[in-house]
């Protein structure tokens, strides 16, 4: 079976222990995100609850992941440990992201975009740092401690420093 890059597996999300801090992290965000626009009292309590329930995730993950950061569902967190992802980056749905990764600011794309658009179904191993306005592609893997710097095609495999695309991988037909 294969992991779609468009439609979210939220059950990847769900809580499977008590113990589960790279969920528990995600779960303020989007619990946070949803009480964004909501008005009155009891809205201004939960905001402030979700808020410093993240911080508090945070500071036991040592990640920082902003609470407005666009992140599509079913995002995993394996090892969430050092990871900092530029809020105004945008990760698309069912991707994996392990311990130490960076995703952040750097040179500006042809867009004029200064931070990277991540795909549905990317896989991110430990190490990996992502700058630049750079795309990353649907169902593409970077590598242990790559620094991608330029564009990573669907179904890519980026390694390296600077990482350079080694191997372009069929992509898998998405559900509908």
């Amino acid at each position: 079976m294969s992991i779609s890059a468009k439609i979210a597996d939220w059950e990847r999300e769900k809580l499977r222990k008590a113990w589960d801090p790279g969920r528990r992290l995600i779960q303020t965000i989007r619990r946070f995100q949803a009480l964004r626009g909501k008005h009155g009292p009891v809205a201004w309590i939960a905001r402030n609850y979700w808020r410093r329930a993240h911080q508090f995730w945070s500071v036991i993950t040592q990640n920082e992941i902003q609470l407005t950061t666009k992140i599509g569902g079913g995002l995993l967190l394996t090892h969430p440990n050092g990871i900092v992802i530029h809020p105004e980056a945008v990760i698309g749905p069912n991707c994996l992201i392990f311990n130490q990764v960076t995703i952040g600011r750097g040179k500006a794309g042809p867009d004029g975009r200064t931070v990277p658009v991540i795909g549905g179904h990317v896989d991110i191993a430990a190490g990996a740092r992502i700058v630049g306005g750079i795309t990353i592609g649907n169902h593409a893997v970077i590598g242990l401690n790559a620094v991608v710097l330029s564009d990573v095609p669907d179904g890519g495999v980026a390694v390296g420093v600077p990482a350079r695309v080694i191997r372009i991988n069929p992509v898998p037909e998405d559900p509908a």
